[in-house]
Formats: C-alpha cells, structure tokens, sequence
C-alpha cells in the first residue's frame, strides 16, 4: 500500500507547485494495475482471441461469485456490449467518480476549502482579550505544517497572549466516527470525519526496542514537524492476540497493542476518533513554539462573530480530485462529498443522507436511477451501482470533458507482472478493491484510436459475508481473488480492443 510519508510529501510538494497533490494512502486497498493471463507469444495485445464471449473469459476465470460489465463507443454513445449491464454490485472506490464529477459540479473546479484562525475581543499591544477559534472549513488536506504556518501567522500579527479560551469549531460538516463501522478499529483508510480534518485523520504511532521493553511514541508527524500528541494514547499490552484494541475515554483516543507484534521496531498510521480534539492539541503545540500559550481547548457548535486574525486555503478542487482519484483516499471522498451536499442542500445528517442526495442528482443529471450509495468512497459494501448506470454517468462526463483528465492511467502489463510500455490499447480510468469486490470504470483508447467508455463490477458477496469483523484488513482467499478478478478485467480490455478498435 502507498506509505503515508510518501503521501504526506507529495501532498506538501503539491501545495508549494502547481502539480498534482498526493494523498495518504488507501481507500479499500492498494492501487494496482490489471493483469492479463499467461499466454504464448510475444507480450502485448491479443492475449485474448476476440471469437471468445464475455461469458466464456467469466467462465474460464475461475473467479467466484458474479461479474457484470458493460461498454460503448464515446463517440456515438452506442452500447457495444454488456454482460448482465443491469445487476448492482457494490462499486468499491469506482464510486470516487462520481464523487468527483458531484462534486465539480456543484463547488466548482475553483473551490477551495478555508481554516481560519479568529478572535472574538480586542486586541490590545499583544494581547488578545477574548477567545482564539481554530475554525475548520472542511479541508480534507489539511495537515500539521499549515497548522505551523497558522501559529506563526498568529505570531506575526502581534498576538503573544490570549486571555480568554481557545475554542474549535468543527461544524462546516457532520461528525462521523468512522466511515465504515464494518472495519476493524485500527485501519487507516476508516477514519472519524468532521469539519476539521488534520492529517487525513491519522496519527503516527511508532515504537521501538528499549531494554526488555518497548518505547512508544504518537505524533502528528510531516516531514517537516514531528509533535507529539496527548489526545491519542498508546499502551503497550502483554499478549498476542488481539494486535489492537481501542476505546474512548476521558476526551482521547486510548489505543493498546499486543507485545507480541511489535518486533524490535517499526511504525504505522492509525486512524483519529475525535478529530477536533486532534487538530486543537496540534495547534496548540504549534502555536506554543511561537511563544503563544493557549490555554486547553473547547469544542463549540457554533461561531460567534468574530475578527479573521489567520487562514489557510485548500488547493483548488479540481487538483484535490485527481490526487483523491489517484490514491484513493477515503477521507477526502467523503468530506468533499458532504461538502458538496452542504452547498446543494443544507448541511447534512450524516454520510448515508449526503451520499443519497448524491445518487438523486446522478438520477437528475445523468438519467442514472440504478445508483444507491451510502457514502461517498465507496467503502461500505451496502453501496450498489449497474455497470448500465455507471456507463450512462462516463458517457456524458466524457461529452464535457471533466472527468477523464482527473483518471489514473492504467498500465496493461505482461504474465510476469511488467508493465507493457507499448501496448496498443491505453486505459484511464478508476480502480475499486474491497474484499471480493473488484471494479473498474473508465475510458479505454483502442489500438484504432476509437474511445470506448466501460465499467465492470465484479463481487463475492456470501465470500464476504463469511469474513469476521477482525479479518477484513486481511482475509484469507482475498487476494487472490483479486488477482483473478483484475487479470479478467484486462481480458476484457484486450477482447474490446480487438473487436471494437482494430
């Protein structure tokens, strides 16, 4: 999976360039690209003898469970084919775009998102007599280095003390424990999500060897900064099994680990339950290293007036989308999503209500009535969509042009795993991997040049259900189902190409 450090750099690198951002890892499961069959010959197109069915490459996949797909040429808008076009399947993190084309089209390519820094009082020499609010604007990017350009924009302006409270608002957005409360505790890519967001809702949890022990450490690390945090705790516990457990307590995150796990050292990114709580305990670190000390934060939910002391501006949104699209990331699919809502609405209950607005605008714009989403990542396995839905919403998204310069290009590669440079047929287009549950839509370019449109949505339901709550970040059988179920997609990549672009 992508390492969240390589993430949080080019994220960082993004917001000092006009490049694409990066994004912390992760939405269901790592980003790889489709995998053909072994076969005879030299490596390329043609892997796949066109004279063969959809139903026969479904039936000599050994792949479980059911596979439906549908394709049509951009152009004409005319349906090539379809295998069972009308069965709803969970769409993984396909789902991410039509988040995307929602969102764009509701916020605006422009959009970006604010974390103010605001005073209510006067200012006085170097006092602040009333409260300081870190106010959060529902920026999914945020992270620990602005909140140190913040504290030292602070600085800048003269503050050295504030008399009053240090106060958070976190209600641009609905609070949500985690995104999927079918997934274990621990895993990164299920976060809390709220207003505010610091971190993508991660904190660092690191340890390593010390005498017959271990030394253990939490922070809210970039590469620049590395803050410790006291809202999130870790203990180290003597057993094996299980690796994590979690509970809330007292206002923090209080997290234990089994000794047996840790080997001699190592880290990993765990998700935050109380983000607020996370980005005031990080602020308040940041703006003490400018010599500012504020006193312990409080929640409120709602803003007074007050003065603009600070900011900080998202990237716009059409960069944040394509690094969501690119890495997958979950947080920023469902904070975005709710934003979108906010606008188009009014402020909304919670991810099933937003992502339900969500489906009636694609039923309104796109004539897609078979969409039923329940979040906006596509991490909840109740979300359904039809490969016949998902090709309307490509076909017009490709007519405006929106959508497919956001797309991760897709590497066709040989048996052994290389990616194929010259292969004829190029893909750009949106992964989903839940376990046994794979899908694919995009757009595909044929050796001819034609531009075909397609999804395919392949899933495992009872395999699924027979997974145990302790096992979906890992379970048995899971990957190689993937395997196969990604080697049938490019298949039937090749199997278009040749029929439909050569």
């Amino acid at each position: 999976m992508i390492s969240r450090r390589s993430f949080l750099s080019a994220a960082s690198a993004a917001l000092a360039s006009p490049a694409l951002l990066g994004t912390a890892a992760l939405a269901s499961a790592p980003q790889t690209s489709l995998r053909p069959l072994a076969r005879s010959g030299a490596a390329g197109a043609g892997s796949v003898a066109p004279k063969l069915s959809l139903k026969t490459l479904v039936s000599q996949s050994g792949l479980s469970g059911q596979v439906a797909c549908a394709v049509a040429n951009v152009k004409t808008g005319e349906v090539l084919e379809t295998l069972d076009g009308s069965a709803a399947l969970p769409p993984a993190s396909v789902a991410k775009a039509l988040t995307a084309l929602y969102a764009l089209d509701t916020l605006g390519a422009g959009h970006r998102f604010t974390t103010r820094i605001l005073a209510t009082g006067t200012v006085s020499g170097s006092s602040l007599r009333g409260d300081l609010i870190l106010a959060g604007g529902g920026d999914p990017m945020l992270n620990t280095d602005h909140l140190a350009q913040l504290a030292r924009a602070l600085k800048n302006a003269g503050i050295r003390e504030v008399q009053g409270d240090f106060k958070i608002w976190d209600g641009a957005l609905p609070e949500v424990h985690t995104i999927d409360s079918d997934q274990p505790d621990h895993v990164g890519y299920s976060p809390a999500v709220s207003g505010i967001a610091l971190n993508f809702n991660r904190v660092h949890f690191e340890w390593k060897r010390a005498g017959k022990g271990w030394s253990v450490n939490m922070d809210a690390r970039t590469e620049k900064y590395r803050p410790e945090v006291s809202m999130a705790r870790m203990k180290v516990a003597r057993r094996a099994v299980p690796v994590y457990t979690y509970a809330e307590r007292g206002g923090a995150d209080h997290w234990t680990v089994a000794n047996q796990a840790l080997g001699k050292g190592g880290s990993r990114w765990l998700p935050v339950r109380r983000p607020a709580d996370y980005a005031a305990d990080v602020f308040r670190t940041m703006a003490r290293a400018h010599g500012i000390t504020l006193k312990k934060p409080k929640r409120i939910k709602s803003l007074p007036q007050a003065k603009l002391l600070a900011q900080h501006h998202s990237p716009p949104l059409d960069l944040m989308l394509k690094g969501m699209l690119k890495y997958s990331n979950n947080l920023m699919a469902e904070m975005i999503g709710m934003a979108a809502t906010s606008k188009r609405k009014g402020r909304p209950r919670g991810l099933k209500d937003s992502a339900a607005e969500m489906s009636r605008w694609a039923a309104t714009k796109y004539g897609a009535s078979a969409i039923r989403m329940v979040d906006h990542s596509g991490l909840g396995e109740a979300s359904r969509v039809t490969p016949n839905a998902m090709l309307s919403v490509l076909l017009s998204a490709h007519k405006t042009g929106a959508l497919k310069p956001l797309l991760k290009k897709v590497a066709l590669r040989d048996a052994k795993g290389r990616v194929i440079k010259s292969h004829p047929i190029k893909v750009a287009a949106k992964t989903g991997t839940l376990n046994f549950v794979s899908g694919l839509g995009g757009f595909m370019t044929a050796p001819d040049g034609s531009d075909l449109a397609l999804a395919i949505f392949s899933a495992d339901t009872k395999a699924r259900a027979r997974i145990s709550r302790a096992e979906r970040e890992r379970p048995r059988g899971g990957k190689a189902w993937n395997k196969k179920a990604k080697r049938l997609q490019q298949q039937m990549i090749e199997r278009w190409g040749q029929v439909y672009g050569s």
